[in-house]
C-alpha cells in the first residue's frame, strides 16, 4: 500500500470528508486522493492505482469510486463548511458561488450517462459537437489578496439528455433532469447552508440558467442571483402606483408596466456611468454600464437591470434578483463569472478529467467529483502561502516572474512537500544527508 503521508493540514482535511462514507471504506478516501495526486502520464483511474499502489486491491477501490459517486451530496457538504472555516474574503459583503456547466469527452461503448453535446471549444477541427459527459458544477468564488479570483469546486452533478435515460439499468432509478433542474438542486443545497455562512450568499450564472425553476429555487433559498439576459428579454417598467384617491379598475393589480426595449436605451449615447471592475488575475479595466429597475415574466417583485458596455462599444444585459444592492457590486459578480471557467481549464489540463475511463454512472460521478475535491484542496493548502513558496522560476529564466502561480505550480509544490517531509522521516546521518541532497531535490523535481 501507498505509506507516503499528507501534510497536517490534508489528514484533518480528507478526515472530514470521509466521515460521511461508510467505516470500512472511509479510509480508502486518502489512498485515492495521493492516487490523484501522484498520478502520471495519462490520468485514468487505473493510473491513480498504480500511484497508491493498491496492487491487487484494484477491484475493491473501483467499487469505493462507485460509492463515493453515492455520496456526493454528504461529502460536498463536509467541504463546504471545510473552505467557509479557512477562508475568509473580506473584499466584499457577500459569499459569491457560480454555476456553470462543462462537458468532458469519453471514448469506447457502453459508457453509462454518455452522450453527445455541445461543444464550447471546437478547436481547430471545429467540431461542435462532443461525446461524453456533461457536468453542473457548483464553485465558491474568492479573491486571494496577490493571485487575484480563485476558483473552489465544491460538487458536480451530471446531466444526461432524455434519449439516454432508456439506456442506463432500470436499478440505478435515474430519472430524466435538465440542467436547470440540477442547478436548482444545487441552489437549494446552497440555500440549506445558510447557518454557516456568515454573509448573504450570492450565486452568479451563465444566462443560459435565466430561467423560471432557477429563480423559483433562489428565491425559496433566500439566495441573491446574477446572471446574463437576452438583449431582447422582456423586461418591463414597474407597474404605476394609484394616485392618492384613485380606485383600481376591474381584474387584479397590474404586474408589469410599459414594455422597456433595452436595445433603444443601449444605443443612447446619454446616461452611461464609468466604473472601474478587476478581472480574474486582479487588473482595473474600465467598463460604462446604464441601471434601472425593471420586473420580467417568470419573476415576482421587482429586479435590478444593468446595461455594462464594454471598450469596444458592444453591450450585454445583467440581472440581479435584489433591486436594492450596489450596482457595482452585480457587475464586480458578473466580471468574476469566468473565474470557473480556469477552474475548469485546469480540471481537464492538470487534474484530467477528461481521461479516467470508466463506465459506471455512479463511478464517473464519483470520480469527477474526487477530482473537484482534490482541486479544491490544492488551492486550500496554497492559500496562505505566497508565491515564493509555490513556485520557483529559476530553471525558468524566459518565464514572467510577476506571473501568478498556476494551478499546476501549487500541485508541483504540494508535491515536493510530501516528499520533502517524507524524506525528512528517514534514518539517515547528517553527512549522507548533505551528500544526497542534490539528487533528492532533482528526483523531486521529476516527480512533482
Amino acid at each position: 500500500m501507498f505509506d507516503v503521508r499528507m501534510t497536517p493540514e490534508w489528514n484533518r482535511w480528507i478526515a472530514a470528508l470521509a466521515a460521511p462514507l461508510h467505516g470500512r471504506n472511509r479510509w480508502r478516501l486518502q489512498t485515492v486522493l495521493l492516487g490523484i495526486l501522484f498520478a502520471s502520464g495519462r490520468r485514468t483511474v487505473s493510473s491513480w492505482w498504480r500511484a497508491a499502489r493498491v496492487g491487487s486491491l484494484f477491484r475493491s477501490y473501483y467499487y469505493f469510486v462507485d460509492a463515493v459517486g453515492r455520496k456526493v451530496m454528504p461529502i460536498a457538504s463536509a467541504l463546504f463548511l471545510i473552505v467557509t472555516e479557512h477562508i475568509q474574503d473580506d473584499s466584499r459583503p457577500f459569499d459569491l458561488h457560480v454555476i456553470d456547466d462543462t462537458p468532458t469527452k469519453r471514448f469506447g461503448p457502453d459508457v453509462q450517462g454518455a452522450g453527445y453535446h455541445h461543444n464550447p471549444t471546437p478547436g481547430p477541427a471545429g467540431s461542435k459537437f462532443l461525446y461524453g459527459h456533461n457536468w453542473v458544477v457548483l464553485a465558491r468564488l474568492v479573491r486571494h489578496s496577490q493571485f487575484g479570483l480563485i476558483s473552489f469546486p465544491l460538487i458536480g452533478l451530471l446531466y444526461v439528455r432524455k434519449k439516454e435515460i432508456p439506456s442506463l439499468p432500470e436499478k440505478l432509478g435515474i430519472v430524466f433532469r435538465t440542467k436547470l433542474d440540477l442547478a436548482a438542486e444545487q441552489i437549494r443545497w446552497l440555500g440549506s447552508k445558510w447557518k454557516i455562512c456568515s454573509k448573504p450568499i450570492w450565486v452568479v450564472l451563465d444566462g443560459f440558467y435565466a430561467k423560471k425553476e432557477v429563480f423559483q429555487a433562489a428565491r425559496e433559498s433566500m439566495i441573491v442571483l446574477v446572471t446574463r439576459i437576452r438583449w431582447d428579454s422582456k423586461v418591463f417598467d414597474l407597474p404605476p402606483k394609484l394616485k392618492p384617491g384613485q380606485k383600481r379598475g376591474r381584474g387584479g393589480p397590474r404586474k408589469y408596466g410599459k414594455r422597456i426595449v433595452m436595445a433603444n436605451k443601449a444605443v443612447n449615447a446619454q446616461g452611461w456611468t464609468r466604473i472601474e471592475v478587476l478581472t480574474t488575475e486582479g487588473r482595473k479595466v474600465a467598463k460604462h454600464y446604464k441601471s434601472f429597475q425593471a420586473t420580467m415574466p417568470g419573476i415576482s417583485g421587482p429586479v435590478r437591470i444593468v446595461l455594462l458596455r464594454e471598450e469596444d462599444r458592444s453591450w450585454r444585459a445583467i440581472m440581479c434578483s435584489d433591486p436594492n444592492v450596489q450596482v457595482d457590486w452585480i457587475i464586480q459578480a458578473s466580471t468574476d463569472r469566468w473565474g470557473i471557467e480556469q477552474s475548469f481549464h485546469d480540471l481537464k489540463e492538470a487534474e484530467g478529467i477528461e481521461e479516467v475511463q470508466l463506465r459506471r454512472y455512479h463511478a464517473n460521478v464519483g470520480a469527477l467529483n474526487l477530482n473537484l475535491w482534490a482541486h479544491t484542496l490544492t488551492e486550500l493548502w496554497a492559500w496562505h502561502k505566497n508565491a515564493t513558496e509555490l513556485v520557483h522560476r529559476q530553471a525558468s529564466p524566459w518565464d514572467d516572474p510577476n506571473r501568478r502561480p498556476s494551478h499546476a505550480d501549487r500541485r508541483k509544490s504540494l508535491k515536493q512537500e510530501i516528499m520533502q517531509s517524507e524524506y525528512n522521516r528517514l534514518d539517515i546521518s547528517a553527512a549522507l544527508r548533505k551528500r544526497i541532497q542534490p539528487f533528492i531535490e532533482l528526483l523531486q523535481l521529476r516527480v512533482a
